[in-house]
């Protein structure tokens, strides 16, 4: 079948870095701004306010992308708040056809209204429960870990840790930090990610968005990072010349061990160019990681301030980059490998879900990715 929204949506997608704040519905922003009294909202018109957020993420400063938080943060402060937004993003989720997602969010965000940091975790799951189970009775089966996240401003990264280890077997897959980079090296938190390590746990760093190299190599070689946030900057560590016949790259040290241990990459493109962390579309980093055969994956990052679905962010790159149904697979295997669940489970995703969904796409069973138009060498697996 071609490429297109209405194809692509009907495809199955693995979803790693989605933040549940930045991924409300418009109009639940707006119900829930009226029912807990917040009058800050630059508009209660759904249209309006839409644009509003879009074009704050616009803006190209990752600072003032972040300030538009403060706005759904404010409407997250009860349980029912927190419950109903994890609800409608599992549901939005599965609508546009994603299998698999982690959805991140901060405790610590979620406690001016009077809960404590385990209320706001069994808010969210229990939305995700529920709405995973509406999204089944539409037909759409997803499946929903959550990844706790720390704020590296703050000082409650190892609270926040031993709360990712304590709910685990309740839903929480993970943990993370998010948060300003520059000023706020990861390795500020070393006792938050040796704890989780030591709990046989997994870590995702926000890394390489707002930050070039230093931040990549202290997430990976200090904080021991299994997935890195975003990622982007590590094409800093990339040189590229042109020779006789044609671009020629030289993989710095960092880059090579990198993409030599699969170190997955949680890119989220929109949210890049959004963000000033890449130019536009067609030139981020995505392009060239992908040819190189890093460990890329597609995500959304926050579908309310970029405007995004995973829809519209694999259409995207098909369309700029000419990317076929076996690259669009090979992102989505790439995603599910690098998933914060067991072994058995991602192994039977793929097998079961993912291959048999875009062999339905595709009239047969899609292969590896080729290298890029006009390449034939073939590309290797992982």
């Amino acid at each position: 079948m071609p490429i297109s929204s209405d194809t692509v949506r009907r495809a199955p997608k693995v979803l790693l870095h989605d933040h549940l704040d930045g991924g409300l519905r418009v109009e639940t922003v707006i119900e829930l701004a009226r029912e807990a009294g917040y009058d800050r909202l630059p508009t209660t018109d759904p249209d309006e306010l839409a644009a509003w957020f879009l074009g704050a993420a616009h803006s190209g400063s990752l600072v003032r992308y972040l300030e538009t938080f403060g706005h759904t943060v404010a409407v997250m402060q009860t349980r029912e708040a927190l419950t109903r937004v994890a609800a409608e993003a599992a549901e939005d989720l599965a609508a546009d056809g994603v299998v698999y997602a982690e959805v991140r969010f901060a405790p610590e965000l979620h406690v001016e209204g009077g809960l404590d940091v385990d209320a706001v975790i069994a808010a969210v799951l229990d939305g995700f429960r529920i709405g995973t189970e509406r999204a089944a009775e539409g037909g759409r089966v997803i499946r929903i870990g959550a990844l706790l996240t720390a704020m590296r401003h703050a000082a409650r990264s190892r609270e926040i840790a031993e709360l990712a280890v304590r709910h685990r077997d309740a839903g929480v897959v993970g943990f993370d930090i998010a948060g300003a980079e520059k000023g706020f090296p990861p390795t500020r938190h070393l006792d938050a990610f040796e704890y989780v390590r030591q709990q046989n746990a997994h870590v995702t760093i926000h890394a390489g968005e707002a930050f070039g190299l230093p931040s990549i190599w202290e997430a990976i070689q200090w904080c021991g990072t299994d997935r890195l946030g975003h990622g982007v900057r590590i094409v800093d560590d990339i040189a590229t010349t042109e020779g006789a016949a044609g671009p020629e790259h030289r993989i710095g040290r960092l880059a090579a061990y990198v993409r030599d241990m699969r170190v997955p990459l949680e890119m989220c493109p929109t949210s890049n160019v959004h963000t000033g962390a890449a130019a536009s579309l067609a030139e981020h980093p995505i392009g060239l990681l992908t040819e190189l055969r890093f460990r890329v994956t597609v995500n959304t990052d926050n579908r309310l301030m970029s405007g995004c679905t995973m829809t519209s962010e694999l259409t995207d790159l098909a369309e700029v980059f000419g990317y076929g149904w076996d690259t669009l697979e090979w992102f989505t295997v790439n995603a599910m490998k690098s998933a914060f669940i067991g072994f058995d489970e991602r192994v039977a995703l793929i097998r079961d879900v993912i291959r048999p969904g875009y062999a339905a796409l595709t009239g047969g069973a899609a292969g590896p990715p080729a290298r890029r138009p006009g390449r034939s060498r073939p590309a290797p697996p992982g």
